[in-house]
């Protein structure tokens, strides 16, 4: 028996697991059936060496067997080995820690297995089950998780400083803002309470939430940052003013400006943004979801050919360069006191350097004609990066009520660190809800502009395979490319809720094209347009996607679109048919299950749906652990891929450890094999992950 051990420690060499060990125990399979449970005898070996097994335990189901480490419906039709730890079947043994027992033998398997239906799970396994039925419960003595220590100790001390003040060491964390250390608050007069500072009383101030502690108007503040130099300004055109647009593109009115950034905005150079119709959108989830999620019909058949044989493919994904409501401009432009007629006139834009109000432009100084109007919709974030420092420093310099200015004064210095801190890790604040909650400052709009973040393109990746998808529109062969975008929303100070500007752009668009299609209207004569470029054709997903090989495709929400396009390109080769398939995790299939009834294929055949709500109240990394027999067979088989594709909180962190998990159950290794293994297969290309 222990003659072939030399040769299982050369599979794993073989397979990439240079670093395991011999475990302590080698168990004989009382019967080679991988449909039994029967438990094996076992032979002790000296020198044992135990590894961790610690993770939460693969479930008994119909498609994950600790003693079939392969799915059990498939045919017979070829034998390969489905794990990096199994020998062949003729010997008929198991390997096991101290705390668990696997099988090890190796069976035929097909390579075009159907999806497994999933039976009720227990996170006991077989073998326990009747222990825990006989076997009374007894209570575990206590063990101390911590240890105290005494407040006059070393260790104390150091936790808490000199002066036992907790804050001062805990609060030397910084929060990624390029800020400097808290300092303790001071006042030069004999009591900070005599003259305290007088918070706004308005819903903006109200909603950033902000603890100022003792501070007063008498509080000596230190370390401001100093106020920010102004890298942008506006110029009146003359005579002499150079021409690098025609006068015309400065007279589109506000419904007009948006369905095209200015030329200078150019994120794939040396090609422009196109303007892409929509052909058709409709919303994917139903009355009552959680979010709301459309697809978009957006039509390419004109898009500029490119040098080289770049183009569409499934997998890739799109740029959407989406401007700034009309709505929020305008209020910005109110705050501020910009006057209607100054808002569209057209101005000279100078930059000192850098690439704004370019996207991926060269750094350098610029002269631009433009207008205000185009430079506030489409070159200036004003909702989606957490404030700075030297804003509100801009902000304090030009603030004409005394307690306002003490408090954006106080957010600019090293006493109002840990408040600053809070703010800016916690939900995002808007330029406008920062204006509004000290309404006695008003900041120039050119030197509010030098400091707020680039407005950059939103990605959205394909939900079809757009080498084939062509529709005829009368007698014209149109090209559409198909994406699918979830609103994202957040709280709002005014309206309750405010959304995304990517996601909340293109709702708005659908909304326009939906209400047209209600009233009985031909919803192409609004003109409704999508600026977007062609981009990241080469991501991991459509890098990494082959024809060949079988495929597993794990996602939740919008994150199952691209996977759409998988299965619809796999449909269409009869060398892949019925070699993918799909995990989806939804809330509520009834409301929110994305592309129901539309993958081109009988779905029970080939998709597993997962809900997190109505009854079921499980997630798809559950049916991960759930279908650990097909996961391993896809991994090990040849150009088998595991794609997961969604939201990195949550699922994307749930998926990867449920993949440890069945790692550890299927290929006997401890927690550190298991992420290696999976580091391997990242790095080879097998496991491609996509989160956000």
């Amino acid at each position: 028996m222990l003659s072939f051990f030399p040769r299982r420690l050369f599979y794993y060499r073989l397979h990439g697991f240079s670093n395991l060990k011999p475990y302590n125990k080698i168990n004989i399979m009382s019967s080679s059936s991988p449909a039994t449970t029967s438990r094996p005898k076992s032979i002790t070996m000296s020198s044992p060496q135990p590894i961790t097994t610690s993770h939460k335990p693969v479930p008994e189901t119909a498609t994950s067997h600790p003693e079939n480490p392969i799915p059990e419906e498939p045919a017979v039709s070829k034998q390969i080995s489905s794990s990096a730890s199994q020998l062949s079947q003729s010997h008929s043994s198991i390997m096991t820690t101290n705390t668990a027992e696997y099988s090890d033998d190796a069976s035929s398997i097909d390579t075009r297995p159907n999806t497994p239906i999933t039976e009720n799970q227990s996170d006991d396994s077989l073998d326990e089950l009747p222990k825990r039925a006989s076997r009374k419960e007894r209570p575990r003595k206590r063990r101390a998780s911590t240890l105290l220590v005494s407040q006059d100790s070393e260790d104390a001390r150091k936790f808490l400083g000199e002066r036992g003040s907790a804050t001062t060491m805990i609060q030397k964390a910084c929060c990624g803002g390029g800020c400097c250390m808290l300092k303790e608050l001071k006042t030069s007069g004999p009591d900070p309470t005599e003259n305290p500072v007088k918070e706004p009383d308005n819903a903006a101030y109200r909603s950033l939430k902000l603890t100022l502690g003792p501070l007063s108007l008498d509080s000596q503040l230190t370390e401001l940052v100093e106020l920010p130099t102004k890298t942008v300004s506006f110029q009146s055109l003359t005579s002499a003013t150079p021409k690098q647009r025609q006068v015309a593109d400065n007279k589109k009115n506000p419904p007009e400006l948006l369905k095209h950034p200015p030329t200078f905005v150019t994120p794939h150079p040396p090609f422009e943004v196109f303007s892409a119709p929509l052909f058709h959108t409709r919303e994917l989830t139903k009355a009552g979801a959680e979010k709301r999620t459309y697809h978009f019909d957006i039509d390419v058949t004109d898009y500029p050919k490119e040098s080289g044989d770049v183009d569409f493919v499934v997998g890739g994904a799109i740029g959407v360069c989406a401007p700034n409501s009309l709505a929020l401009v305008d209020a910005v432009f109110d705050r501020l006191g910009v006057p209607n007629f100054v808002r569209d006139k057209p101005i000279l834009l100078q930059t000192l350097g850098g690439r704004w109000p370019t996207i991926w432009g060269e750094e350098e100084a610029r002269e631009l004609v433009t207008t205000r109007r185009e430079l506030l919709t489409w070159c200036s974030d004003l909702q989606s990066y957490p404030p700075t420092k030297q804003l509100f420093r801009l902000m304090a310099e030009h603030a004409e009520n005394e307690h306002e200015k003490m408090i954006l004064t106080y957010l600019s210095s090293a006493q109002g660190q840990a408040t600053f801190c809070d703010l800016r890790t916690g939900p995002y604040t808007t330029i406008l809800q920062l204006l509004d909650a000290f309404p006695s400052t008003n900041p120039p709009l050119d030197h509010i502009m030098s400091l707020l973040n680039q407005l950059m393109p939103r990605f959205y990746s394909l939900s079809q395979d757009p080498m084939v998808s062509y529709l005829k529109d009368g007698t014209t062969k149109r090209r559409l490319i198909e994406i699918a975008v979830t609103v994202h929303e957040s709280d709002d100070y005014a309206t309750g809720t405010r959304t995304g500007v990517g996601s909340g752009f293109l709702e708005r668009l659908a909304k326009q094209f939906i209400q047209a299609e209600k009233e009985g209207k031909n919803p192409r004569d609004l003109d409704l347009r999508v600026p977007m470029f062609r981009g990241l054709m080469a991501n991991p997903l459509a890098r990494e996607f082959v024809s060949d090989g079988p495929m597993l495709l794990i996602g939740a929400g919008v994150g199952v679109a691209p996977f759409r396009g998988f299965v619809h390109r796999r449909l269409k080769s009869a060398n892949c048919a019925n070699k993918v398939w799909v995990l989806q995790g939804v809330r509520d299939s009834l409301l929110d299950e994305l592309y129901s009834g539309d993958w081109g294929v009988h779905e029970d055949k080939v998709k597993k749906v997962v809900q997190s709500r109505r009854g079921e109240g499980r997630y798809v990394q559950e049916e991960v652990r759930a279908q650990a027999d097909l996961v391993w067979f896809i991994i090990n088989a040849i150009d088998g891929r595991v794609f997961v594709c969604g939201s990195s909180k949550g699922m994307g962190e749930g998926v990867e450890q449920a993949l440890v998990d069945v790692a550890m159950a299927k290929g006997k290794l401890n927690h550190d094999e298991a992420q290696e293994f999976w580091n391997e297969k990242k790095a080879s290309g097998q496991y491609i992950a996509e989160t956000w």
